[in-house]
């Protein structure tokens, strides 16, 4: 069962703020980290000043070369302490009462303890060293499974835009399909709709080519338009004359007396046939 728009919604800001408060209280940087270091410094009686760190602004090239400073300085100062413990047993067994004298057999021994030590403390470096490479291993892990959750916090944050403009996306799309189902045509399937489409393009060629044969035609049809208009123009005239020589019958017709009369009246008849002969043969022209 899916989880409506709005519970996914309010659920994805909810982890997204306890994420907020926890990287709040938990923030991990250089800065932090390198904090116990800085604070001893901050009390050293004697600072050294190196180009390679910043005690401001710590960085990892930084930090490593402090440590390598650090390093060099506990082994300078191991060999001063051993070389002054030194010193100072031999003194001791020199002017003491009565001096200590070692025999070849204990130095034997002691040799052979300094050997097992020597051994054992070079086991104890290997590994040391094996747990600083695994610690600098996970170390660079967590840094990168940080720094992806950096990007996904950012990607998460954006979110919540992007489902507002998907639901916006998702009402625009029901609008438009509930204006499409008032045609039928809309909402066929894709079969039927490209068995449409095909319908379409093929009525859209064959009114095409209609066209093109009827833009063929136009060239002709206009000259025989102009040569109609042409006949026309006689025709025109003797019509305009017929009406004119009908009125001028029409005319003598009613001040003419007798014989002269009827003349005139067959004469007005005949012009009568004539003008109906002709307009229609002008309609039909037309």
């Amino acid at each position: 069962m899916t989880t409506p728009p709005r519970k996914s919604e309010a659920k994805a800001q909810d982890v997204l703020k306890a994420l907020t408060r926890h990287q709040a209280h938990h923030e991990i940087s250089i800065i932090k980290l390198s904090e116990p270091i800085t604070n001893y410094a901050a009390h050293e009686p004697r600072q050294r000043n190196s180009d390679a760190s910043s005690l401001e602004g710590p960085t990892p090239a930084g930090l490593e070369a402090d440590l390598a400073h650090y390093s060099e300085l506990f082994s300078k100062l191991r060999f001063s302490y051993v070389e002054q413990v030194t010193k100072e047993k031999f003194i001791r067994a020199i002017v003491g009462d009565p001096p200590l004298i070692v025999s070849m057999r204990e130095n034997l021994a002691l040799e052979k303890q300094n050997l097992e030590a020597k051994a054992e403390l070079k086991n104890l470096k290997q590994e040391v060293a094996s747990m600083v490479e695994d610690l600098e291993r996970k170390a660079r892990e967590l840094c990168q499974i940080y720094k992806n959750v950096q990007l996904e916090t950012a990607r998460l944050e954006e979110l919540p835009m992007k489902v507002h403009g998907l639901q916006a996306q998702v009402a625009e799309l029901k609008s438009s399909r509930a204006t499409a189902d008032s045609n039928p045509n809309m909402n066929l399937p894709l079969t039927k709709t490209k068995q449409l489409v095909s319908r379409r393009q093929a009525e859209q060629q064959e009114v095409t080519r209609e066209l093109e044969a009827l833009q063929s035609k136009l060239p002709r049809k206009r000259k025989e338009a102009e040569r109609l208009e042409a006949e026309l123009g006689p025709l025109e005239t003797k019509r305009q004359n017929s009406r004119a020589a009908a009125r001028e019958a029409k005319r003598r017709k009613e001040a003419a007396l007798g014989g002269v009369g009827d003349d005139l009246e067959q004469r007005a008849r005949w012009w009568r046939a004539s003008e109906s002969i002709l307009s229609q043969l002008l309609d039909t022209k037309s």
